[in-house]
């Protein structure tokens, strides 16, 4: 039996697909591969040149490797009496825990207050929490140091943390997301007798985990490298977060290059430790917004 012309073009596209879907795949690694390599160059910078001598990190010759790994840079940022650099590490652990915890606990509750209680002015409340995200930080900046300044909370860890625990932003976020939790499961817990608070704390939260972890790791992240108000705030030298440490480094008379890559390097692993953590939940947190409604 013969075949006919349609016959053979509808053989023939299967084969143009696969090749297609095969070359799209192949672009497609390809792209991903470029784009890791990139990703990872800091990174390999800031290790390289943590275990260099300065002459070869400032040397005209490029070195792919130290000639000889300096194990002894691992501890130089420990040593160094001029910078306590241990209680830096310890005041950004503990500004960035609590502040992430407080961000998700109050705009949390904020959130899903604005999108499950229902009460008169819940939609003036909620424009105006949009209104922050319209005001520069610069505007607030002073005044918000002059109110901290005025409580005693200078170089104290009350000063670093508690103007910093509600941002309209994420508040807005949690809002878009209650607003596509299942109904469902709130009304079974209210025929159990669960009140608001309860179907939030024993419903919608432990259904919730994977946007609450996306959220808490964008926020430990801005939290540990929050610069500016630390610097501001921190005035004694035994109130200082890591980034204010690593600022110290680089004086006007003096630039210590390994001092300062060591440093960065052993600052940045907290939170490579808590993205290779909780990226799966990461990606699904952030799926899962529910910014498109």
């Amino acid at each position: 039996m013969t075949t006919t012309a349609p016959e053979a073009g509808r053989t023939a596209k299967p084969g143009r697909v696969r090749r297609g879907g095969v070359i799209g795949s192949t672009g497609l690694l390809l792209a991903t591969g470029v784009a890791a390599v990139l990703f990872l160059i800091p990174f390999y910078l800031i290790v390289r040149n943590a275990f260099m001598t300065d002459p070869e990190i400032t040397g005209e010759e490029w070195k792919w490797f130290p000639a000889t790994v300096q194990w002894g840079n691992l501890t130089e940022p420990f040593d160094d009496v001029t910078v306590d650099f241990a209680r830096s590490l310890w005041n950004s652990v503990v500004v960035a825990v609590l502040h992430t915890a407080g961000i998700l606990l109050i705009c949390s509750l904020a959130g899903y207050g604005l999108a499950r209680i229902p009460y008169r002015h819940a939609n003036k409340v909620f424009y105006a929490v949009l209104a922050t995200l319209m005001v520069p930080t610069a505007v607030t900046f002073v005044p918000s140091f002059v109110l901290v300044s005025s409580l005693g909370w200078v170089d104290s860890y009350r000063g670093l943390i508690i103007p910093g625990l509600f941002s309209g932003f994420t508040c807005f976020l949690f809002r878009q997301y209650f607003l596509g939790f299942p109904k469902e499961l709130e009304e079974a817990a209210r025929v159990d007798g669960l009140g608001y608070w309860g179907a939030y704390w024993r419903v919608v939260v432990p259904n919730s985990l994977n946007f609450f972890a996306a959220i808490a790791t964008i926020t430990f992240i801005n939290g540990w490298n929050a610069f500016l108000w630390p610097l501001v705030i921190g005035q004694d030298p035994s109130a200082w977060t890591v980034q204010v440490a690593l600022s110290s480094y680089m004086t006007n008379q003096t630039v210590n290059y390994h001092l300062i890559f060591m440093a960065t390097a052993i600052s940045i692993l907290p939170l490579v430790f808590v993205f290779l953590f909780l990226q799966r939940w990461l990606v699904q947190g952030i799926a899962q917004t529910g910014i498109k409604g």
